[in-house]
């Protein structure tokens, strides 16, 4: 019945659908404790009444944010695609810095620390990070390699592998790697240790990521390169891995990401990188906030650049859907 009506009416549907959707939308603002003290700012005359019933005016803040979003989606879908994703971006980053000038922050601070925290904690983290991407890489395609060989002992180590850097948590990988290696015998670095740690870590995930895109391929690639006389080494990486990549590449570019952010974690060890230099440079002059808002936006920033980068490499690979 209700399809039925949703296909006669398509109009009074989709009008109904608008106010059920500001309604919700007040709702849930409303929940959330949106704050009225802005009306007091525009209409000073109605001041006695909002001390007199605060969640009336919460409830008329509600409904005024929630119109005001429906106004602005709908603005925006008068624009191209292109205009509206740059609307959109534009207004959420203009509600970001909103959000972070409430917080009362020391520009002046920020500027006079932002010069080191670059030279020294990016280039650091990048360090740490390319590194470990470039292993975890190798590490992944050989364990993808043996997680799909039939000899049950290759398979095995592979599987323990997988099983357990994947079931540790990587800092508790950092810290037996730094900390237990030297009980037998072997004294490793910080900037070592926190390498190998994500190297492991991210190379048994991405393990499983590079096996799926791999079986992703029809056998009869296999059975085809197999047939024109190409060794198994050759028919896998002439002929199964360039396909493969198209489905190998978007998780793998998560995987990226995350290794990049979860690079703050050898910040433990006493590792100069972002993270590690934040809080040190905050606790000094008790500026904490200062110094985790500018780092996490070059965490951001940094992320950002690998997206673009991970686009351009899955639209090189996608070039054969679109022939």
């Amino acid at each position: 019945m209700i399809a039925t009506l949703v296909l006669s009416y398509p109009k009074a549907t989709r009008r109904i659908g608008a106010v059920i959707a500001v309604v919700l939308v007040a709702a849930m603002l409303y929940w959330m404790g949106v704050g009225g003290n802005w009306i007091t700012t525009l209409f000073p005359s109605l001041a006695p009444g909002i001390a007199a019933s605060p969640e009336i005016t919460r409830a008329l803040a509600a409904i005024c944010f929630a119109l005001l979003i429906a106004v602005n989606w709908k603005l925006l879908g008068l624009l191209p695609r292109t205009y509206q994703i740059g609307a959109v971006w534009a207004e959420l980053f203009g509600l970001l810095l909103l959000f972070f000038y409430s917080f009362d922050l020391s520009f002046t601070f920020i500027a006079k620390k932002i010069g080191f925290l670059i030279t020294q904690g990016v280039v650091t983290t990048l360090y740490i990070s390319v590194i470990s991407i470039f292993i975890a890489t190798v590490i992944a395609l050989i364990g993808a390699i043996a997680k799909l060989s039939k000899n049950g002992v290759i398979y095995g180590l592979a599987s323990f592998y997988t099983s357990l850097f994947r079931g540790l948590p990587l800092l508790m990988q950092i810290y037996i790697i730094y900390l237990g290696l030297p009980q037998v015998g072997y004294v490793i670095g910080a900037i070592p240790a926190g390498i190998l740690a994500l190297s492991l870590c991210y190379g048994a995930y991405m393990t499983e990521i590079f096996r799926a895109g791999i079986e992703s391929i029809p056998r009869g690639q296999s059975e085809g390169a197999t047939a024109l006389g190409l060794r198994p080494n050759h028919t896998m990486f002439l002929v199964v891995l360039p396909q493969a990549m198209r489905v190998i590449i978007p998780p793998t570019g998560n995987q990226f990401i995350a290794m990049l952010k979860d690079s703050s974690l050898v910040s433990v060890v006493g590792v100069w990188e972002i993270m590690y230099l934040a809080r040190t440079m905050g606790q000094k002059e008790f500026r904490h906030i200062e110094m985790l808002i500018t780092a996490s936006m070059i965490y951001w920033l940094l992320s950002i650049g690998l997206e673009i980068v991970q686009a351009r490499i899955e639209e090189r690979f996608g070039r054969s859907l679109k022939r």
